[in-house]
């Protein structure tokens, strides 16, 4: 049996709801230690504009303890770290042992995992992230065949031995259920949504352009922001925001129940085709940069940052990642997220909303108990909350050499934290989900969790919401060809025309049958 790129269908997906989950996730407990400055609306994460003034030192024992390596493979979307690298040093002394990270980029991410899925090579502990799980084939089987069932470990009070894990959300955990069975280590998201449209406010002020507030408007962007003679272009990618800008929803992987209880995907609405007839203009116009327009596998955020592009979308996370390194060059550089906005004046956007988790940790298959248990004393340290010593090690690494303190205490990071610091560690495994700022980028907790308490009132309501639905295999194995034929309609390399039966094949491909798989799951469950 193959997993990864294989196409063959499979016949193990499974939905599990929160009350079936109960049973095999950890039983709770906050490990919160600091009162919020700014409250986040509920599924958004609370703010910290400022920095705990004493920190608690959370796990006293050393995690690792057989003086094996521990191999781990992460994501990163920027330049790669070096692999001498006193931040990782760092934390594996007070781990008492040696991570050594594999951090592959994350713009070819799916691919790599597609070569270790397939050849059954996965390291101790593998990071996944969601939106490329969606598009695995056959990752329902490959999920209980290369990692390890982690029930037996975490379920119910047998996590009070990992205290750091217990007090990650309990959505999350039920998110990370295959097949009835705690499969992996959540990542809770900080936010429900899935991106988020940037800009870069400091030069759009700078030139008198506002911020769009239709879809017109984004275009006029487009057109003001760009100067090919200056090797200026308005955009990177944006077809996910423009999308949920038009209407188009799907939060449930693209899936939707229409008003007269039907359900039907994204692909077969209105707002789909008009947001791929909006792009299509965008990339006719050269209004994207012609790196990115041509797949030439230039860094969206690298542009960004030096002034190439001015507006690209991306996961929340890209936030922080791109303002933090480049205010440390440029002190009026400032990225802000659009307000969320409809297509048309008066007509309210869709807005997607994500699964509790945006990224898993999962544990190789069969190491043996004292080995599993050692990887999760690993993943409980890389679980310790804002407030402690272990996660600001993790995040800011030594003072003194990453980082100086401002007069309030607050670490200020500098060029060699730039350069060595990559999300090794947190995107190891899952922390309390916070949104924390900082004397360099002193706004930005106040500036995220408020575009999220505003961005709220236009989340979609999922009907599958609390169900953990497995992708059925055949959706998952359409999936990245039907994408890359919508790619090659938005950059004129096939008609606008030929959507219809992009749309029909991926029907005939696997669509409809998908699409009895998810309406029987809301029948299933009386929705």
């Amino acid at each position: 049996m193959t997993f990864g790129c294989s196409k063959k269908p499979g016949s193990n997906e499974t939905a599990t709801t929160a009350e079936e989950a109960s049973g095999v996730v950890p039983t709770f407990k906050d490990s919160t230690l600091v009162a919020p400055d700014i409250k986040g609306i509920r599924p958004v994460a609370d703010g910290y504009a400022k920095y705990p003034t004493t920190l608690a030192d959370a796990i006293s024992e050393k995690a690792i303890t057989s003086g094996k390596p521990v191999s781990v493979t992460t994501p990163w979307w920027g330049p790669a770290p070096p692999a001498d690298n006193k931040l990782v040093a760092a934390v594996n002394a007070d781990l008492g042992g040696t991570v050594n990270f594999s951090v592959q980029d994350g713009v070819t991410y799916g691919d790599k995992l597609n070569t270790m899925l397939g050849a059954r090579d996965v390291p101790d502990l593998l990071c996944i992230p969601g939106w490329e799980i969606n598009k695995l084939a056959r990752f329902n089987d490959a999920v209980h065949v290369l990692f390890e069932e982690l029930t037996p470990y975490l379920a119910g009070d047998k996590a009070s031995a990992y205290p750091m894990l217990a007090g990650l959300d309990t959505k999350s955990w039920a998110d990370s259920v295959w097949g009835g069975k705690l499969m992996a280590i959540p990542f809770p998201s900080d936010n429900p949504f899935p991106t988020m449209l940037f800009y870069r406010k400091d030069v759009a002020d700078e030139r008198g352009v506002a911020a769009p507030t239709t879809l017109d408007e984004v275009y006029q962007f487009g057109k003001k922001m760009t100067n090919e003679a200056k090797g200026e272009w308005a955009f990177g990618d944006i077809f996910l925001e423009v999308q949920q800008i038009c209407g188009a929803g799907g939060s449930q992987n693209g899936w939707i129940k229409g008003a007269d209880g039907k359900v039907i995907h994204r692909y077969e609405t209105p707002e789909f085709a008009r947001a791929v007839e909006f792009m299509a203009r965008v990339y006719k116009e050269k209004l994207i940069h012609p790196d990115l327009a041509s797949s030439n596998g230039a860094d969206v955020k690298t542009l960004f940052k030096g002034g190439k592009i001015f507006m690209f979308s991306d996961g929340g996370g890209a936030w922080k990642e791109v303002w933090r390194p480049a205010v440390a060059s440029d002190p009026k550089f400032n990225i802000q997220a659009v307000k969320a906005f409809g297509a048309d004046a008066g007509k309210p956007p869709v807005r997607w909303g994500g699964t509790p988790s945006i990224l898993w940790t999962f544990v190789k298959k069969g190491l043996g108990a004292d080995r599993t248990a050692e990887l999760l004393r690993v993943l409980n340290y890389t679980a310790a909350p804002f407030g402690t010593k272990e996660w600001e090690l993790q995040n800011y690494g030594v003072e003194g050499t990453h980082f100086t303190r401002d007069s309030s205490g607050a670490p200020v990071t500098n060029d060699l934290y730039n350069k060595e610091f990559a999300n090794q560690f947190i995107f190891t495994g899952g922390r309390p989900a916070v949104v924390v700022g900082g004397p360099d980028i002193p706004t930005y907790a106040a500036d995220f969790v408020g575009w999220g308490n505003d961005a709220t009132q236009y989340l979609e309501k999922n009907p599958w919401e609390g169900i953990k639905v497995e992708v059925p295999t055949e959706q998952a194995a359409i999936e990245q060809p039907t994408a890359d034929k919508v790619t090659d309609i938005q950059r004129g390399r096939r008609p606008v025309s030929e959507l219809t039966k992009v749309v029909q094949d991926w029907r005939d491909g696997g669509g409809e049958k998908a699409r009895e798989y998810y309406a029987k799951v809301l029948a299933d469950n009386g929705r």
